[in-house]
């Protein structure tokens, strides 16, 4: 009998094969909507529905902008929307009942005053309500040739421009005696630990701004690991040891980190809230010098490189920072900024992982201990250091 089937299935083409599964699985499918199972347990249910407001703008005095989503599987009517506990009048685009998945922008003219607090909820047409609270009511900046140069040069100012200047240190670093050096390189997988942390716990925090359809948390989990196996495969068949190589891919994991503090940065100008600290392109700034020591540091370990190397690893690690604003600035999205604040962690994560080899390697060519007090006091000095240059930037 079996026999008998082992030569059925070889005279059968391995196309069909591999299509007979599928075909079940559509007829099951097909099956399940015709005899509709679930006609037994409908009844007077009240439908899901799920409303997220993704952004509030003020693009003028006496004009508030929402933008939403409907995340949930039934449909959602938006009947009124009530401002500061008063019912308004609104408009909305395409149309006020929003299918799954489906996006609309509400528009209606409110006397908001700049500065002030104000609670917003949307009521849909069976009661629920949605709420969206603004902590501070601040005019958003102007889709114009000059606000894109601004957001532009902002990112310039937060990204490149700090990076560069902590790559200057490595005249000093060649310099340096050999053990020092290697304090130095555990200084950036310090920086580059809490780079991880800090990456993953902003990315776990937008993601929970998401509509639950989009499944936040998983795109965190699943990018990192996209991303460290990726970078992974890549190092090994590229001979990712080397330090110039290293050094490239510490400056791809930051531009990844960067791109989600442009995005950060750009939100939190085009929606009032960096308007709450002045110093915080300032603190940015002085946050990010300390990634361009932790590029610098592996080049040390090779003979000089060009100036254009210097400019390249500068810009891949800076640069994404100014898409990052123009991006949060005019068309922040919550679901883009998990996602590459995720694959940004997995790059980070990654980098540490080819920072630690390079260290042990160089221990073990000297027969010495790879984790020595000074380099345990270099790797605490760059948490540390990123620690505290951190109260700058939090807001």
């Amino acid at each position: 009998m079996e026999q008998t089937a082992t030569t059925l299935t070889s005279r059968v083409p391995k196309w069909a094969l591999a299509i007979f599964p599928l075909v079940l699985v559509i007829a099951l499918i097909v099956l399940f909507f015709l005899l509709n199972p679930l006609a037994f347990f409908t009844g007077a249910f009240p439908p899901l529905e799920e409303l997220t407001v993704q952004r509030v703008l003020f693009p003028e005095d006496g004009r508030i902008q929402l933008s939403v989503i409907n995340g949930g599987p039934d449909p959602v009517t938006i009947a009124q929307v009530l401002v500061d506990d008063a019912y308004w009048n609104f408009e909305i685009t395409p149309d006020n009942t929003l299918g799954r998945l489906q996006q609309a922008t509400i528009d209606l003219n409110y006397p908001w005053v700049d500065g002030e607090p104000l609670p917003i909820v949307l009521i849909t047409a069976t009661g629920i309500t949605f709420e969206a609270e603004v902590d501070v009511a601040v005019q958003s900046p102007q889709t114009s040739a000059a606000t894109f140069v601004a957001y532009g040069l902002l990112g310039i100012y937060v990204g490149v421009i700090p990076v560069a200047l902590g790559m200057l240190w490595y005249p000093f670093l060649r310099r340096i005696d050999r053990k020092w050096v290697n304090a130095f390189l555990a200084l950036t997988i310090g920086l580059l630990v809490f780079l991880f942390v800090d990456t993953v716990l902003e990315a776990l925090e937008i993601a929970e701004e998401m509509p639950g359809v989009f499944q936040g948390i998983p795109i965190v989990v699943f990018g990192t690991l996209f991303a460290l196996g990726v970078l992974l495969a890549v190092s090994r068949r590229e001979g990712g040891g080397s330090p110039l190589a290293i050094a490239t891919f510490i400056a791809l994991g930051i531009g990844l980190h960067n791109f989600g503090e442009g995005l950060a940065i750009g939100a939190a100008f085009a929606t009032g809230a960096a308007a709450l600290g002045s110093f915080l392109v300032v603190g940015f700034t002085l946050h990010n010098i300390t990634e361009g020591i932790g590029i610098a540091a592996p080049l040390t370990q090779t003979e000089r490189p060009p100036i254009r190397t210097f400019i390249l690893l500068a810009l891949l690690a800076g640069a994404p920072a100014m898409l990052g604003t123009w991006i949060g600035g005019f068309a922040f999205n919550p679901f883009l900024a998990t996602l590459f604040l995720s694959l940004g962690a997995g790059a980070i994560l990654q980098v540490i992982w080819e920072v630690g080899k390079l260290l042990i390697n160089d221990a073990q060519k000297r027969n010495e201990a790879a984790v020595s007090w000074l380099n345990f006091a270099g790797l605490t000095a760059g948490i540390l250091v990123m620690y505290l240059t951190a109260f700058l930037v939090k807001f």
